[in-house]
């Protein structure tokens, strides 16, 4: 009779004691909807509105009415032939930089994550990855540029001159080096916790069972870190396709790459009118780069299964 009684208090105080801990959960969601107020106000102003802008663009001529042409612009030889050149730059140096940039990071590999050497190469990747525009610009003008340091160097004491059949280094292949230059940095930042993920477990394993080392990578390193790769890969595609400020203070003349294209639709002087073509060219950017994007989620979503 006692233990009945006691029973139908406990469960009378139940929903009493359960009352206040939902609510503080919704509280608790509450003000965690609320501290991302200023990301998504800053989400909605500089990427959102700018996009749709862009986008809505590419569908009205100068005059404000409908039309097709500036999308039909896209067909182009000369469009297709820049979107052509934009995806070869982007994805050459997205390959040069993520090999070089995984054998950094097998080279990491065996130092301690807390020792000074680790310590500057990834601050070092940090920054340098971000290093663009008009410094890095500069930067590869005052080294191997027509009057730079190595370039009078090396035709004043080795005879040697690197711009013999034409100045490249304001023509699209000079844009090669100073993309892999952060490229190969941004490679340490995304690809390096993937290899450190690497259990040692399954090394030990490999060589309980009679492996060897080339056996532990062709078995297991590489096959677990094939789609690490990948999607780093992809992001630096992605990274070097929609890259505008290095290449504009390189490339002062002409529009080689879709976003010196998109310079030369709003600021040209000689073909007026065209300023909606912007949009259309725009779009297409983003059709590339939402594509990469999606295959890239796809491959690391694959991935984050090995690093758990």
């Amino acid at each position: 009779m006692t233990s009945s009684v006691i029973g139908a208090d406990a469960a009378a105080s139940a929903p009493t004691n359960a009352g206040p801990s939902r609510t503080a959960r919704r509280s608790g969601a509450s003000a965690a909807w609320l501290g991302l107020v200023p990301f998504a106000a800053y989400v909605l102003l500089f990427l959102a509105v700018p996009t749709v802008l862009a986008i809505g663009s590419g569908f009205f001529d100068s005059d404000g009415a409908f039309t097709w042409h500036n999308l039909s612009a896209l067909g182009d030889p000369v469009v297709l032939g820049t979107f052509g050149a934009s995806a070869w730059l982007s994805l050459l140096t997205a390959v040069v930089g993520a090999v070089v940039g995984a054998l950094v990071c097998y080279a990491l590999l065996g130092l301690d994550p807390q020792g000074a050497v680790r310590q500057a190469v990834d601050a070092a990747a940090g920054v340098l990855a971000q290093f663009g525009g008009v410094m890095l610009a500069f930067a590869f003008i005052a080294t191997i540029g027509v009057q730079g340091v190595i370039t009078v160097t090396l035709r004043d004491e080795l005879g040697i001159d690197i711009f013999s059949d034409g100045v490249w280094l304001y023509d699209l292949p000079g844009l090669i080096l100073p993309y892999i230059y952060f490229q190969v940095p941004l490679m340490v930042i995304t690809f390096m916790p993937a290899l450190a993920a690497l259990k040692p477990q399954w090394a030990e394993a490999n060589l309980a069972l009679g492996g060897t080392r080339a056996s532990f990578w062709a078995h297991i390193g590489i096959p677990v870190l094939a789609p690490s790769f990948l999607a780093s890969l992809l992001l630096l595609f992605a990274n070097a396709f929609s890259s505008y400020a290095t290449a504009a203070a390189l490339a002062s003349q002409g529009s080689q790459i879709v976003p010196l294209q998109i310079r030369a639709a709003l600021a040209s002087e000689t073909v007026l009118g065209r300023e909606n073509l912007a949009g259309a060219l725009a779009l297409g950017m983003i059709v590339v780069v939402g594509v990469v994007m999606a295959l890239y989620s796809l491959i690391q979503r694959r991935a984050a299964r090995w690093q758990a």
